[in-house]
């Protein structure tokens, strides 16, 4: 029973959590603390501040952390799987839609209208990314960083997860 309650609780929130993660916290905080009571309200914004501090989604975070607190690993998988159910579902569904309509010219000029419009999206992330690191690191470190990762990975090849953990290493040696 505690699985199904786990699923409800962070299935319910995936659903009207329209906006991600950070617009389903307060729906989660009702699940857990309010309906099922596993958290103090205390205790929910300690485990908030470190899903925070870590990489990746905050919805996937919460739901690991209370689903393993509550069901160990099994309860952990099924907090995931609750919170990334209904993005895979209509994925899924819409996914077929387009499969059906793939030759329909709408869906073609409007699969050409995206293109453009997610290579902006990423530009604009990408600059925010050399202000922040900008702002934190300097001119030179920020240049030093983008130059290297250029080099290492559209000229020698070098996979993008190596080029991470090597900045990673390089920020917490020069830059801690």
């Amino acid at each position: 029973m505690i699985y199904w309650d786990i699923f409800v609780a962070f299935f319910i929130p995936g659903i009207v959590g329209y906006g991600g993660g950070p617009a389903s916290i307060p729906l989660v905080e009702n699940e857990v603390v309010g309906r099922f009571g596993w958290m103090s309200v205390n205790e929910f914004s300690e485990m908030l501040a470190m899903a925070n501090a870590l990489p990746g989604p905050i919805a996937t975070k919460m739901a690991g952390y209370i689903g393993f607190q509550q069901g160990g690993v099994l309860g952990a998988f099924v907090g995931v799987f609750a919170t990334v159910a209904p993005s895979l579902i209509l994925m899924i569904l819409l996914l077929s839609l387009l499969t059906k309509f793939k030759n329909s010219p709408k869906v073609k000029k409007m699969t050409a209208l995206i293109r453009p419009t997610i290579a902006i999206l990423l530009g604009v992330m990408a600059f925010q990314f050399f202000t922040t690191s900008y702002e934190g690191a300097g001119l030179y470190q920020t240049t030093f960083l983008i130059g290297a990762s250029y080099v290492l990975m559209e000229r020698m090849k070098v996979h993008p997860a190596f080029v991470i953990v090597g900045s990673l290493a390089y920020g917490a040696v020069f830059l801690g």
